[in-house]
């Protein structure tokens, strides 16, 4: 039966059995050294002059060879305790070495933090990657995060629920991946770029409260905090105003830097408030870093910015949301949404968390009334007919009865890199694009044969020189 590395110190005299990597191999004529790691910790194991058969096979052995060795646990003698080295009071006597896997030599040193290599190479080897101490540091973050809000929402009366990831395209902000179909030739899914539509149609289904730990997709040019795929925490609920959201994502804040990250300061609680006029003449910005520190990484300065403005001119003219086009205006605006009137001082229910001056989560209460839905649309010039295709399934579901209802989302990635003092989110996630969309280790975006194209009716046009 396998043994994990941290139990060893539970096993002195015994036999047993561990499985890993070989860390680190020194030869020293008679013996032979090992550093074995597995998932759980590190520990030093010797074939001593006596084990013939564990000293042949371990001769041969090389670093990030995957081994199983079997040998008896002893504790070091008071002088050769290295007290400040993980399980350096321990040393395994290995008696028998299989090797399970061998292994070419690594392209970069996995041992150091990784920032000394190139990051396309980091990618292109990304398995590799994943060895080193600070990668596994975050990957397992992230499981700790994840784990930690989904028990508080459930704690909180919500229901995970998954939404679908072929959908229909519908202009919500960025463009959309489209996704073409075989069956319906000339037709097109498209990869959601939020899971908004369908979190408010399960208002509409009674759920009331749902939350989901969402897949989403923006076809737009990337930066140091966004990717082409990334994940967000989502949430809807019903029956409730907008301080009813700002409280519960605030408390899922502050209780997880608690519990996960206690080393770590919020510098006010409750968190201050900002509307956006305010935020935009006091510091130019409507993610302010209000951090009295910024020197210090442990510094976690949160703040709200509400009451933004509804619409904004596009440049040709016409309004398009600033944040949404499923939000509610302020109560006091809604005759002027109604009638189209002053568009511009029209504020909306809406809502953002930043922290040390990133936007880390936005919502708003939704607008559940058809009728001014539809205003909205208007406002941004859609016609009737562009109404109904784009928008119709919607405002035939609020047709039925649906719940005053708000949502927020985070972006989670985006949060984890700053938990973690990462400088981008291809830090904190396990296979991740470059900061041109790319795959480097799948060699995506990749060219399709010419029976995938046939098959869904699609020409490839070349362009002329």
């Amino acid at each position: 039966m396998r043994t994990y590395i941290k139990n060893l110190k539970e096993r002195i005299d015994k036999n047993v059995t561990i499985m890993g990597w070989v860390d680190v191999r020194r030869d020293q004529g008679k013996m032979i050294f090992f550093d074995i790691r597995d998932v759980t910790g590190r520990v030093q194991g010797v074939v001593l002059p006596n084990s013939k058969e564990a000293l042949e096979v371990g001769s041969a052995v090389r670093s990030e060879w995957i081994v199983k060795v079997e040998g008896v646990v002893g504790k070091r003698p008071d002088n050769a305790i290295q007290k400040d080295k993980e399980n350096g009071e321990i040393e395994l006597n290995i008696l028998k070495i299989e090797v399970l896997s061998k292994a070419e030599t690594n392209p970069f040193d996995i041992k150091t933090d990784g920032k000394e290599v190139s990051e396309d190479i980091r990618l292109q080897y990304r398995y590799i990657d994943l060895k080193r101490e600070r990668m596994n540091k975050n990957i397992r973050s992230r499981h700790n995060l994840l784990h930690f809000v989904r028990n508080f929402y459930t704690e909180n009366d919500f229901v995970e629920i998954e939404t679908p990831c072929i959908t229909k395209s519908t202009p919500e902000g960025a463009r959309d991946y489209i996704i073409p179909s075989r069956l319906y030739k000339g037709n097109f899914y498209a990869l959601p770029q939020s899971p908004q539509q369908y979190k408010q149609l399960l208002m509409v289904g009674g759920v009331e409260r749902y939350f989901q730990i969402a897949k989403c997709f923006r076809d737009e040019d990337t930066r140091g905090d966004r990717q082409p795929e990334f994940t967000q925490i989502d949430i809807e609920m019903s029956f409730v105003e907008q301080e009813d959201v700002m409280k519960i994502n605030e408390n899922l804040i502050t209780e997880l830097v608690k519990e996960i990250y206690p080393e770590k300061e919020i510098q006010e609680v409750p968190f201050p408030r900002l509307s956006y006029k305010e935020a935009m003449e006091k510091y130019g910005t409507d993610r302010p870093d209000l951090r009295k520190d910024k020197s210090n990484d442990n510094l976690l300065a949160l703040c709200w910015v509400i009451d933004f403005p509804f619409f904004e001119k596009r440049e040709d003219g016409g309004w398009t949301f600033t944040h949404n086009p499923f939000s509610a205006p302020m109560s006091k605006y809604e005759d002027n949404l109604l009638k189209k009137e002053r568009i511009e001082d029209i504020l909306a229910s809406q809502y953002d968390m930043v922290l040390n001056g990133y936007e880390i989560g936005g919502g708003g209460i939704r607008n559940h009334n058809p009728k001014s839905l539809r205003s909205v649309f208007e406002i941004m010039g859609y016609e009737d007919d562009e109404i109904e295709l784009n928008f119709g399934h919607i405002l035939k579901a609020f047709s039925y009865g649906v719940p005053p209802h708000g949502g927020f989302a985070f972006g989670f990635d985006r949060l984890l890199m700053i938990l973690q003092n990462e400088p981008n989110i291809r830090e904190v996630i396990a296979f991740p694009k470059t900061g041109e969309g790319r795959d480097l280790m799948m060699d995506a975006p990749s060219r399709v044969s010419s029976n995938q194209l046939k098959d869904l009716a699609i020409k490839i046009e070349k362009k002329e020189k």
